[in-house]
């Protein structure tokens, strides 16, 4: 196999590995499922340039940002992060319309003893329905939780990081 043979395998074994991290992806498929209500679909990633993604208030790579499809019909994007918690940091999803608008958001991995209420679906539920035109702010169309304090405003934080993204990803034409 000569050089460039080598290096297209090495690539192709390169976009392969890419795709919803394995720690997290029977979390996120199964609610995938049951938010868009299908049992087959593909999910690809969607590559923000890194000179775009470095000025970003939220963080893209090549393992979190993903389109979601249907028999190549655009159903929605799936988005996944971390956020810190007191001493660690969770993992969350927010999976969107084909608009951009919020479907749902879910704390997938949780890695305190305290703090785990923001992974209710009663506290989640008021990021439904937002979008890069909205700003979250804690205390006023956030609701506090006692005892979460720091993970509330941490997801707060990052959501509205995640909404001014999509904001400026959309003014640049990228999305």
């Amino acid at each position: 196999m000569g050089n460039k043979q080598g290096f297209i395998v090495l690539l192709a074994l390169l976009l392969m590995a890419f795709g919803i991290p394995k720690h997290i992806k029977k979390k996120v498929e199964k609610e995938i499922k049951d938010t868009f209500e299908v049992d087959q679909f593909n999910v690809t990633s969607l590559s923000i340039p890194s000179e775009i993604a470095q000025d970003l208030p939220a963080t893209f790579g090549a393992d979190n940002l993903f389109k979601i499809e249907d028999n190549e019909k655009v159903l929605g994007y799936a988005y996944t992060a971390k956020a810190p918690s007191k001493t660690a940091e969770f993992d969350y999803l927010v999976l969107l319309d084909k608009d951009w608008i919020v479907l749902k958001a879910k704390v997938l991995i949780y890695r305190e003893e305290y703090g785990g209420e923001i992974g209710s679906k009663r506290w989640l539920k008021q990021f439904i329905g937002k979008s890069q035109n909205d700003e979250l702010t804690y205390g006023d169309n956030i609701v506090a939780i006692a005892g979460a304090t720091i993970s509330v405003r941490s997801m707060t934080t990052a959501m509205n990081n995640f909404l001014q993204s999509l904001k400026i990803l959309h003014t640049k034409n990228v999305l």
